[in-house]
């Protein structure tokens, strides 16, 4: 993303809770819970159109015209007054359907979306020969486009009915990579033919949404879109600097929406890795942040920092002590719960998209394993949204004890299930179980560590 952004900036909270039961060997591996809460805190409600960038690809074959036909014209229709916008047509390559001319974009008025929604009744679509490019070129062609529109939120609609996944994309991967921090994706799926693990590749590495939308495609748009301006910080890093025994760090976001990071070791600062992230809005987050640590050099028994996590100008230590073996296993500290949690809200997905993706290729078996464990970790934790896609699938007999039953199944209706269960919103992880150790401050109530003197919000003494 372009690092020209709105002020005032987004008031940031951060909290980090720690599995506090750590042995120490060669390669110990320390997981810790962040949560970043985001305020408006003055910020306007929505981000000015003017500074958006939107690229609108329709990759679906000549014969699913319909399916685009009013939707596409109805969402150019509702594009907000100034936003920069462009529409792709593929034939089988990605060619621009709008703006007309030379131009590469054009910008919203009442004059652009009547033209723009009239060209589109002319959209150029694929037909059976040849074959259709692949989504490595429909990124590459978003990463051209849009490295000329250097505004604060960079965006990319596909609209696909799966005909671009019908052979290996062996430069996927390696495109992704050169689109990392460019531009976000949402990916809309329709018809019925496509598969859903390439188009969550797409959303998870490009850092948006995808979903099957089986009616009111130009709503979901617009919707889309709509978000984007809700956005308060298009990119916020959150930066780790690692203590020099840690010699691995990963994280990943887990709820609203998983995602997996991909880390940038700063140049000159082997210690120090940056992770981005985009489109922030008012609300929470939850990323798991792991560490691999060589206890050999440090002692045992005593508080140590691994890491300093850092987002925009709010630091917060990675705090924890090398456990003696022989010892019994302390009481379990602040966090201990929260990482838990987090961990089986990522195996309860895992397992929900394992269970629906075994049983779309007709391994009846491992799909009944998958689904029993995503119901009992379910029942666990009271998630009911996935013990509804369960039932959708399978009559749940125990689910505290994991026990279903397989019912017969349209296989049309399991990929939308399968996007649902890796890119749709959950239900938040439980919160942080207990208290911090330590005082609170009398002043403003903020928890303190055990050795603290001064308060870290007001600074006021504590007593």
């Amino acid at each position: 993303m372009s690092s020209h952004t709105r002020p005032p900036q987004p008031g940031i909270r951060l909290h980090v809770d720690l599995d506090g039961d750590v042995r120490p060997h060669r390669s110990a591996k320390i997981e810790a819970r962040l949560r970043v809460d985001v305020a408006a805190d003055g910020a306007p409600t929505d981000l000015p159109a003017v500074e958006l960038a939107v690229i609108i690809a329709v990759d679906v074959a000549e014969a699913h015209r319909a399916a685009v036909r009013h939707a596409l014209p109805a969402a150019l229709r509702a594009l907000p007054d100034r936003i920069s916008f462009a529409v792709l047509g593929s034939g089988p390559e990605p060619v621009r359907c709008y703006p007309l001319g030379d131009d590469e974009w054009a910008v919203a008025d009442q004059y652009q979306r009547r033209r723009a929604a009239f060209a589109a009744g002319s959209l150029p679509l694929h037909r059976d020969r040849p074959r259709p490019a692949g989504y490595a070129h429909w990124v590459a062609g978003a990463r051209a486009l849009l490295a000329g529109r250097p505004l604060s939120v960079r965006h990319l609609v596909l609209i696909t009915d799966g005909s671009s996944a019908a052979f290996q994309e062996p430069g996927l991967e390696a495109e992704l990579d050169a689109c990392a921090g460019l531009f976000t994706c949402d990916v809309f799926a329709v018809g019925a033919d496509w598969a859903p693990d390439p188009l969550l590749v797409l959303a998870e590495r490009l850092h948006g949404t995808a979903q099957f939308v089986d009616d009111g495609l130009g709503r979901a748009v617009t919707d889309a879109i709509a978000r984007l301006r809700r956005v308060h910080s298009p990119q916020l890093p959150i930066e780790v600097t690692l203590r020099p025994s840690v010699r691995q760090v990963s994280l990943s976001e887990k709820a609203p929406r998983p995602h997996r990071l991909g880390g940038l070791p700063e140049p000159g600062r082997p210690n120090r890795w940056s992770f981005p992230t985009y489109q922030w809005e008012q609300g929470s987050r939850d990323y798991l942040l792991t560490l691999v640590a060589d206890a050999d050099a440090d002692p045992l028994e005593t508080e140590l920092q691994f890491a300093m996590v850092s987002v925009g100008d709010v630091h917060e230590p990675v705090v924890a002590r090398w456990h003696l073996a022989d010892r019994s296993v302390p009481p379990a500290v602040a966090g201990a719960g929260s990482v838990q949690s987090l961990n089986a809200t990522g195996q309860m997905r895992g397992a929900l998209r394992e269970g629906l993706a075994a049983l779309r290729d007709h391994r009846r078996d491992t799909a009944e394993h998958c689904l029993g464990r995503a119901a009992r970790l379910a029942a666990r934790f009271g998630t009911g949204w996935v013990l509804d896609e369960i039932r959708t699938v399978a009559d749940i007999e125990d689910a505290a004890e994991g026990r279903i039953r397989l019912r017969a199944v349209d296989a049309g209706t399991l990929a939308p299930m399968i996007l649902r269960a890796g890119s749709g919103p959950g239900a938040a992880p439980a919160g942080t179980v207990g208290i911090r150790p330590g005082p609170r401050c009398g002043n403003c109530d903020t928890p303190a560590g055990s050795e603290a003197r001064y308060c870290i919000t007001c600074g006021e003494e504590l007593l």
